[in-house]
Protein backbone atom coordinates (compact mmCIF):
# COMPACT_ATOMS: atom_id res chain seq x y z
CA UNK A 1 0.00 0.00 0.00
CA UNK A 2 1.63 3.57 -0.85
CA UNK A 3 2.58 5.45 2.35
CA UNK A 4 0.20 8.43 0.93
CA UNK A 5 -2.61 6.08 2.20
CA UNK A 6 -1.64 6.00 5.68
CA UNK A 7 -3.00 8.80 7.89
CA UNK A 8 0.01 8.74 9.96
CA UNK A 9 1.62 10.27 7.02
CA UNK A 10 1.46 14.00 7.18
CA UNK A 11 3.56 16.71 5.48
CA UNK A 12 3.81 20.28 5.55
CA UNK A 13 1.50 22.52 4.90
CA UNK A 14 3.27 25.44 3.49
CA UNK A 15 6.12 26.49 0.85
CA UNK A 16 9.52 26.85 1.08
CA UNK A 17 11.69 29.41 -0.68
CA UNK A 18 14.51 26.27 -0.48
CA UNK A 19 14.92 23.08 0.13
CA UNK A 20 18.68 21.88 1.74
CA UNK A 21 19.45 18.35 1.86
CA UNK A 22 21.78 15.77 3.87
CA UNK A 23 23.16 13.33 2.00
CA UNK A 24 24.31 10.35 3.85
CA UNK A 25 20.65 8.35 4.58
CA UNK A 26 18.85 11.11 3.28
CA UNK A 27 19.22 11.48 -0.34
CA UNK A 28 21.51 8.32 -0.77
CA UNK A 29 21.97 4.90 1.06
CA UNK A 30 25.62 4.60 1.92
CA UNK A 31 25.11 2.70 5.51
CA UNK A 32 26.84 -0.56 4.40
CA UNK A 33 29.91 1.11 2.64
CA UNK A 34 30.29 3.71 5.87
CA UNK A 35 30.15 0.99 8.45
CA UNK A 36 32.47 -0.92 6.56
CA UNK A 37 35.36 1.45 6.99
CA UNK A 38 34.25 2.96 10.33
CA UNK A 39 33.59 -0.89 11.63
CA UNK A 40 37.45 -2.15 10.47
CA UNK A 41 39.05 1.00 11.90
CA UNK A 42 36.89 1.38 15.52
CA UNK A 43 38.05 -2.50 15.98
CA UNK A 44 41.79 -1.42 15.62
CA UNK A 45 41.13 0.71 18.36
CA UNK A 46 39.82 -1.39 20.37
CA UNK A 47 36.52 0.16 20.17
CA UNK A 48 32.91 -1.78 21.12
CA UNK A 49 32.01 -1.83 17.51
CA UNK A 50 28.42 -2.75 18.05
CA UNK A 51 28.13 0.48 20.40
CA UNK A 52 30.44 2.58 18.27
CA UNK A 53 28.71 2.59 14.66
CA UNK A 54 25.47 4.18 15.90
CA UNK A 55 27.22 7.20 17.21
CA UNK A 56 29.52 8.13 13.89
CA UNK A 57 26.46 8.99 11.37
CA UNK A 58 25.57 12.30 10.07
CA UNK A 59 29.10 14.03 12.06
CA UNK A 60 32.16 15.23 10.34
CA UNK A 61 34.72 12.24 11.19
CA UNK A 62 37.12 14.88 12.91
CA UNK A 63 34.33 15.42 15.17
CA UNK A 64 33.71 11.61 15.75
CA UNK A 65 36.94 11.09 16.53
CA UNK A 66 37.60 14.00 18.64
CA UNK A 67 35.75 13.04 20.52
CA UNK A 68 36.61 9.85 21.55
CA UNK A 69 39.66 11.71 23.41
CA UNK A 70 41.67 8.16 22.84
CA UNK A 71 45.27 8.42 23.70
CA UNK A 72 48.06 8.83 20.99
CA UNK A 73 45.65 9.06 18.27
CA UNK A 74 45.97 12.17 16.01
CA UNK A 75 41.86 13.09 14.93
CA UNK A 76 43.53 14.63 11.23
CA UNK A 77 45.31 11.82 10.55
CA UNK A 78 42.91 9.34 11.64
CA UNK A 79 40.10 10.95 9.65
CA UNK A 80 42.37 11.26 6.50
CA UNK A 81 42.52 7.69 6.68
CA UNK A 82 39.31 6.77 7.30
CA UNK A 83 38.45 9.30 4.56
CA UNK A 84 40.75 7.04 1.93
CA UNK A 85 39.14 4.22 3.01
CA UNK A 86 35.01 5.36 2.49
CA UNK A 87 36.50 6.93 -1.21
CA UNK A 88 37.82 3.29 -2.43
CA UNK A 89 34.60 1.82 -0.96
CA UNK A 90 31.24 2.88 -2.48
CA UNK A 91 29.52 -0.73 -3.18
CA UNK A 92 26.47 -0.22 -2.47
CA UNK A 93 26.25 2.94 -2.11
CA UNK A 94 22.57 3.90 -3.61
CA UNK A 95 20.28 6.47 -4.48
CA UNK A 96 16.77 6.59 -1.87
CA UNK A 97 14.22 5.24 -3.59
CA UNK A 98 12.60 8.30 -5.40
CA UNK A 99 15.77 10.83 -4.96
CA UNK A 100 16.49 11.23 -7.80
CA UNK A 101 13.24 11.94 -9.68
CA UNK A 102 12.26 14.13 -6.48
CA UNK A 103 15.84 16.02 -6.73
CA UNK A 104 15.45 16.37 -10.40
CA UNK A 105 12.02 18.63 -10.59
CA UNK A 106 14.01 21.36 -8.04
CA UNK A 107 14.95 24.42 -9.53
CA UNK A 108 18.24 24.40 -9.22
CA UNK A 109 19.14 27.36 -7.25
CA UNK A 110 16.39 26.55 -4.94
CA UNK A 111 18.08 23.59 -3.44
CA UNK A 112 21.56 22.48 -1.73
CA UNK A 113 23.37 19.97 0.23
CA UNK A 114 24.82 20.09 3.23
CA UNK A 115 26.77 16.99 4.08
CA UNK A 116 29.21 16.24 7.00
CA UNK A 117 31.24 14.46 4.08
CA UNK A 118 33.93 16.04 2.98
CA UNK A 119 33.84 17.25 -0.55
CA UNK A 120 36.00 14.16 -2.35
CA UNK A 121 34.06 11.57 -0.61
CA UNK A 122 30.44 13.55 -0.91
CA UNK A 123 30.81 13.74 -5.26
CA UNK A 124 32.37 9.98 -5.07
CA UNK A 125 29.13 8.97 -3.09
CA UNK A 126 27.09 10.87 -5.73
CA UNK A 127 28.64 9.50 -8.49
CA UNK A 128 28.39 5.89 -7.32
CA UNK A 129 24.40 6.47 -6.63
CA UNK A 130 23.64 8.34 -10.22
CA UNK A 131 22.78 11.63 -8.39
CA UNK A 132 23.76 14.72 -10.44
CA UNK A 133 25.55 17.65 -8.21
CA UNK A 134 23.55 20.07 -7.41
CA UNK A 135 24.88 23.69 -8.16
CA UNK A 136 25.47 24.52 -4.40
CA UNK A 137 26.66 21.76 -1.81
CA UNK A 138 28.38 22.85 1.78
CA UNK A 139 30.45 20.11 2.79
CA UNK A 140 32.76 19.05 5.85
CA UNK A 141 36.34 21.72 4.72
CA UNK A 142 33.04 24.58 4.54
CA UNK A 143 32.81 24.76 8.24
CA UNK A 144 34.55 24.88 11.28
CA UNK A 145 32.19 23.21 13.46
CA UNK A 146 30.00 20.14 12.23
CA UNK A 147 26.39 19.13 13.12
CA UNK A 148 24.57 19.28 15.35
CA UNK A 149 25.88 22.67 15.16
CA UNK A 150 24.27 24.68 12.60
CA UNK A 151 26.73 26.40 10.50
CA UNK A 152 26.18 24.50 7.80
CA UNK A 153 22.67 25.16 7.39
CA UNK A 154 23.35 28.34 7.84
CA UNK A 155 25.83 28.56 4.80
CA UNK A 156 23.43 26.71 2.55
CA UNK A 157 20.68 28.89 3.41
CA UNK A 158 22.86 32.07 2.59
CA UNK A 159 24.26 30.67 -0.67
CA UNK A 160 20.77 30.39 -1.77
CA UNK A 161 20.07 33.79 -0.83
CA UNK A 162 17.24 32.38 1.75
CA UNK A 163 16.57 33.13 5.47
CA UNK A 164 16.72 29.46 7.09
CA UNK A 165 13.57 30.32 8.67
CA UNK A 166 12.41 30.19 4.85
CA UNK A 167 14.07 26.92 4.23
CA UNK A 168 12.95 22.62 4.70
CA UNK A 169 15.76 20.56 5.64
CA UNK A 170 15.40 17.26 4.82
CA UNK A 171 17.58 15.19 7.40
CA UNK A 172 17.83 11.38 8.47
CA UNK A 173 19.99 11.66 11.86
CA UNK A 174 19.57 13.43 15.55
CA UNK A 175 22.80 15.13 14.82
CA UNK A 176 21.22 17.32 11.70
CA UNK A 177 17.53 17.43 13.01
CA UNK A 178 19.33 19.10 15.81
CA UNK A 179 21.19 21.56 13.09
CA UNK A 180 18.23 22.35 11.13
CA UNK A 181 16.39 22.91 14.17
CA UNK A 182 19.16 25.09 15.69
CA UNK A 183 19.57 26.95 12.25
CA UNK A 184 16.04 27.85 13.07
CA UNK A 185 14.35 25.36 9.85
CA UNK A 186 11.64 23.27 9.63
CA UNK A 187 12.78 19.92 9.21
CA UNK A 188 12.09 16.65 7.45
CA UNK A 189 13.02 13.38 8.67
CA UNK A 190 13.60 10.41 6.07
CA UNK A 191 13.64 7.28 7.66
CA UNK A 192 14.72 4.91 4.49
CA UNK A 193 17.82 3.45 5.96
CA UNK A 194 16.61 3.38 10.41
CA UNK A 195 16.65 0.67 11.86
CA UNK A 196 15.00 2.79 15.29
CA UNK A 197 12.37 5.11 15.40
CA UNK A 198 13.54 8.55 16.12
CA UNK A 199 11.49 10.48 18.42
CA UNK A 200 11.08 13.47 17.00
CA UNK A 201 7.90 15.76 16.61
CA UNK A 202 9.08 16.59 12.75
CA UNK A 203 7.36 15.73 9.67
CA UNK A 204 8.84 11.51 8.74
CA UNK A 205 8.15 10.12 5.16
CA UNK A 206 10.33 6.64 4.63
CA UNK A 207 11.39 8.13 1.07
CA UNK A 208 10.72 10.28 -1.97
CA UNK A 209 8.70 7.30 -4.08
CA UNK A 210 4.83 8.76 -3.10
CA UNK A 211 5.90 13.19 -2.48
CA UNK A 212 6.30 15.54 -5.43
CA UNK A 213 7.68 19.05 -5.13
CA UNK A 214 4.78 21.39 -6.18
CA UNK A 215 6.68 24.72 -7.27
CA UNK A 216 3.95 28.33 -6.59
CA UNK A 217 4.12 31.05 -9.50
CA UNK A 218 6.05 32.87 -6.96
CA UNK A 219 9.14 29.89 -7.28
CA UNK A 220 8.21 29.01 -3.65
CA UNK A 221 8.05 24.84 -3.19
CA UNK A 222 6.35 22.24 -1.10
CA UNK A 223 5.81 18.80 -0.76
CA UNK A 224 3.23 16.74 -1.76
CA UNK A 225 1.77 13.51 -2.12
CA UNK A 226 1.42 12.36 -5.60
CA UNK A 227 -1.98 12.35 -6.74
Amino acid sequence: MSFAAAPEIKLPQKAYAAFLFDMDGTILNSLAAAERVWGRWAAAMGLDVESFLPTMHGKRGIDTISALNLPGVDPVAEAEFILRGEIEDVEGVVPIPGAVEFLSALPPERWAIVTSSPIELAKRRLGAAGIPEPRYMVTAEDVTVGKPNPQGYILGSERLGVNPSEALVFEDVLAGIRAGEAAGADVMVITATHNHEIETGHWKIPGYLDVTTHIADDGRLSVRFKS
